[in-house]
């Protein structure tokens, strides 16, 4: 079965220099580490509280940078272009827990890039809008906090280096 989403993508100029705007990014979001996973079954409520100290602001959590960029030295020259995979397993499990097929966007992705004029941009899919395609009220009301912390996430990020 096949069907078809809207899905509102969100493109945002950030007016500010793109190596203080991904430090100062990173240096906002707690870190998810992956040895928590093997603790689930001996101790969760451990677990949980680990989460919940390593989350950083509006609860996010890093979980992997790609440098994207980077890897365009493969065809030529590399430029500034770095994915972020966020988010927070306690909150992504708020939704799975509802609808397993959730787990297909959470983690979030977000893409900041150096645009050829040296300006620096993000482009991230609206999490409301990918979620909301499962149609499940506890779901959707989760995505949409996810919007709120990801608009002030970002605006927060912006305010420290603009």
């Amino acid at each position: 079965m096949e069907h078809a989403i809207e899905v509102r993508h969100v493109s945002l100029d950030l007016y500010a220099d793109f190596d203080d705007f991904t430090q100062a990014l990173e240096q906002s979001l707690g870190r998810f580490d992956e040895t928590l996973l093997k603790e689930v079954e001996i101790n969760p409520r451990l677990v949980e509280e680990r989460l919940v100290a390593a989350a950083g602001e509006e609860g996010l959590m890093l979980f992997n940078v790609q440098d994207h960029g980077r890897l365009l030295g493969i065809y030529g020259t590399p430029k500034k272009a770095k994915q972020y995979v966020l988010g927070n397993p306690l909150i992504a499990v708020t939704m799975t827990r509802h609808d397993i097929r959730a787990g297909l966007y959470a983690p979030l992705r977000l893409l900041v890039y150096e645009a050829e004029d040296r300006s620096t941009h993000m482009e991230y899919d609206q999490p409301s809008s990918l979620f909301g395609q499962f149609d499940n009220p506890e779901v959707t009301a989760v995505a949409r906090s996810l919007d709120a912390k990801l608009d002030s996430l970002i605006n927060k990020v912006k305010r420290l280096v603009t």
